[in-house]
Parts: structure tokens; C-alpha cells; sequence
């Protein structure tokens, strides 16, 4: 299934429903089924999802964070461009923002729009080479210090279970990371290639022998690209908030002491 735990939690504790929203078409209409009697439940849930829930959060959410990585590289005075397609569009904005809804000074986005399908097993590429057609164009322009870019594929197509259409986003997802390291490259700069988690890699379950839909928890790799950074050591033991303070290692700039990563690079 494709519910998530916004559209799961709907289902218990709003009032009406089925009930009026938006789709990921962005058409307004009436969502989900016919529940039936909404159950008298105390509902929690353990992080915040949705702010208009009414809902009990095990976990809330903490206090803004200061010198996350836009708002430090904006007050730099640094340029950056964010683009993902509409699947994680979020992901390079909102949340890699700290659920900041308005760019920083100096940022900018590039969105595409995700395919229209039901299921992405049917279009595995979705949408990789129009946001890498973007990438290496505004790259081309020379105006930005900080590209941050997701491609979904590895991630929505692993959710169907499909291995050919896995394979197939495989390969459309290492062509256009290629290019866009090529075109890195020529201009002298450098990257880094990373995930936060897993999903693709897996997709049998060896349980059941079924398909694997989810997300796993297996390492991720992480590729230091560029020309100065060849042959260069990482060290082991990494984690998600290191990934950041390498980057910033990268451009030759300090490590803001909010960041509690460190560098990879020995």
C-alpha cells in the first residue's frame, strides 16, 4: 500500500471522512473511503506529521534549529539551487530546511513534475533526465556554489516491488548521476553522491521470499567526487549528520558549531 502515516492517521481521527484535500495531482477533491462511525480512540502518534492532527505527539518536534546548512551558507552570501521532481521536492526543500516553507536569501528551486502514473514501476526513470537536463544547465551558468539534488527512483520504484523496473531505474539513475558528475568535473568542482537510507538494494524478502517494498536499514555509500579529492581517505563510522560538515570541508569552509557531525575526510 502507498498510505503513509498522514493518510493512515486521517482514516481515525478526523471528523469527516472521506474528506476534501489535495492529491498529488494538486486537484482538490474528496479523499479516502467510507470509514464508517469515527471509533473513540486516545491517539497518539510518535512524531509530528502533520500539524493539524488532533493528535497526541509522543515526540515533539524540537525548537528551530540555528545555522542549519541553508540559513549558514545564505548568511556566507552563497549561492545555492535546490531541485528534485515533485516526489522529493520536499525533501531538498522543506525538510532540509527544518520545515522552513520560504527559501533563503540566495536560494533558489528548480521543481519537476513527477509523472502521472499509478505506480512507478510503470515509468521507472520518472522524471531523472529532465531534472538532470536542469542540473547541467544551470550548472552550465556558473552561478551557483551549492547544488542540492534527489533523484526518487531508487527510492519510489524499489516501493513496487518490481525488480525489472528496479534495474531500469538503476540504470537510468547511474547515467544521469554521470552526467552530472561529468559536468561537475569540467568546471573544476566537486560533489558528493549519498543516500539516507536504503530501499532498492533489497527486493525480495527473505522471510516470506515476497517482494520487499520498504525501506531497509543497511549502511549507505557515500562517493567524495571531484579532482583535488581523488585517492583521499574517508574514515569509517560515518552518519547522516557528517555528511554535511564533509561537504563544507570540501569548499574549504568552517564547520559551524551547531553541526555535531564532523568530517569523513581524514
Amino acid at each position: 500500500r502507498g498510505d503513509r502515516p498522514r493518510q493512515l492517521v486521517r482514516a481515525f481521527v478526523l471528523d469527516t471522512f472521506p474528506y476534501e484535500g489535495v492529491d498529488k495531482t494538486g486537484q482538490r477533491r474528496k479523499l479516502g473511503f467510507q470509514r464508517g462511525p469515527k471509533l473513540d480512540l486516545y491517539f497518539a502518534t510518535m512524531t509530528a506529521y502533520e500539524a493539524t492532527l488532533p493528535v497526541r505527539v509522543a515526540f515533539p518536534k524540537p525548537p528551530k534549529m540555528v545555522n542549519i546548512a541553508g540559513q549558514y551558507l545564505s548568511e556566507l552570501g552563497l549561492r545555492q539551487f535546490r531541485c528534485a521532481e515533485t516526489e522529493k521536492y520536499a525533501h531538498v526543500t522543506f525538510f532540509f530546511n527544518d520545515y522552513r516553507e520560504e527559501p533563503f536569501p540566495g536560494e533558489e528551486r528548480g521543481l519537476i513534475a513527477s509523472p502521472k502514473v499509478s505506480t512507478y514501476d510503470q515509468k521507472p526513470e520518472m522524471s531523472a533526465y529532465e531534472v538532470t537536463d536542469l542540473i547541467c544547465e544551470r550548472l552550465a551558468t556558473r552561478i551557483d556554489d551549492v547544488i542540492i539534488l534527489n533523484y526518487a527512483n531508487p527510492d519510489m520504484v524499489g516501493h513496487t516491488g518490481s525488480i525489472p523496473a528496479a534495474v531500469a531505474a538503476c540504470k537510468a539513475v547511474d547515467e544521469c548521476v554521470g552526467r552530472v558528475l561529468e559536468a561537475v568535473e569540467r568546471l573544476g568542482g566537486c560533489a558528493i553522491v549519498t543516500a539516507d537510507h536504503g530501499n532498492l538494494e533489497q527486493m525480495i524478502d527473505p522471510q516470506t521470499g515476497g517482494p520487499h517494498t520498504s525501506h531497509t536499514t543497511y549502511d549507505v555509500p557515500l562517493y567524495v567526487c571531484g579532482t583535488e579529492f581523488k585517492g583521499v581517505r574517508l574514515r569509517s563510522g560515518g552518519r547522516l549528520a557528517d555528511v554535511m560538515p564533509t561537504a563544507l570541508h570540501m569548499m574549504g569552509l568552517d564547520i559551524p558549531a551547531e553541526m555535531t557531525g564532523r568530517s569523513l575526510i581524514e
